[in-house]
């Protein structure tokens, strides 16, 4: 068995918890304490938060895109192969060590992705993005939590409540999506994106083409 070797880690911005990138032969983890956050062989449902969010606003001219965390480029990657020419994706990671490590030791697994033409990298909050202009997305991707929970970054709480889903509601244009991957279902969650005022589908999704852990992605459109 060839074990794991940590190649950097990472502070959290708000200093409480660290990011690790470890590899084993051409596999990578990223971990949070004892979690796997994600792992190179396990990209399933990633690609599936982009093929369904996309499918969602196909036909659209010029398609705007926000992919809330950049992780290992999995929904990037699909977001691209989906949507044609005349589209704008903007991702928006926090921690800077992520992007370094997209363009440096996990090169290989974002395949020069990042360098489309389409692509924009914000180093920022998502929910700052998403505070700060009001219909100016089609579509919202949200893969920054395990689920509806701040579990990364305690300030992202804000993006599940009632408040926070109001206002990405508002940053949609008409009839444009805001979909969230987990890692399991949360009753909570879909209750409070109906009471935002959205339109709502719960997709249980495979991790790993037809195996794996059932993951469930919403897509919550605007009316």
């Amino acid at each position: 068995m060839i074990p794991w070797l940590q190649l950097d880690s990472a502070k959290i911005p708000d200093g409480g918890q660290e990011l690790r990138l470890k590899r084993r032969g051409g596999e990578f983890s990223i971990m949070l304490g004892a979690n796997e956050l994600m792992n190179s062989r396990l990209s399933g449902s990633e690609e599936a938060l982009a093929k369904l969010s996309c499918q969602r606003i196909a036909g659209r001219q010029n398609p705007s895109i926000l992919i809330g965390g950049l992780g290992m480029g999995f929904t990037l990657r699909a977001a691209l192969a989906e949507l044609g020419a005349d589209a704008k994706v903007t991702v928006a990671e926090l921690v800077s060590a992520v992007v370094t490590w997209a363009r440096g030791p996990m090169a290989e697994v974002f395949e020069g992705c990042l360098d489309d033409r389409r692509v924009g990298i914000r180093e920022t909050d998502v929910g700052q993005l998403i505070r700060s202009q009001a219909s100016a997305w089609d579509a919202i991707l949200l893969d920054v939590d395990n689920g509806p929970e701040g579990i990364v970054y305690k300030a992202n709480d804000a993006l599940y409540s009632a408040a926070g889903l109001i206002s990405a509601r508002a940053a949609l244009k008409p009839g444009g999506v805001l979909a969230v991957w987990s890692q399991g279902p949360d009753a909570g969650f879909t209750r409070r994106l109906k009471q935002a005022g959205f339109t709502v589908e719960e997709v249980k999704v495979r991790a790993h083409g037809k195996r794996g852990a059932r993951h469930v992605v919403w897509l919550a459109s605007k009316a």
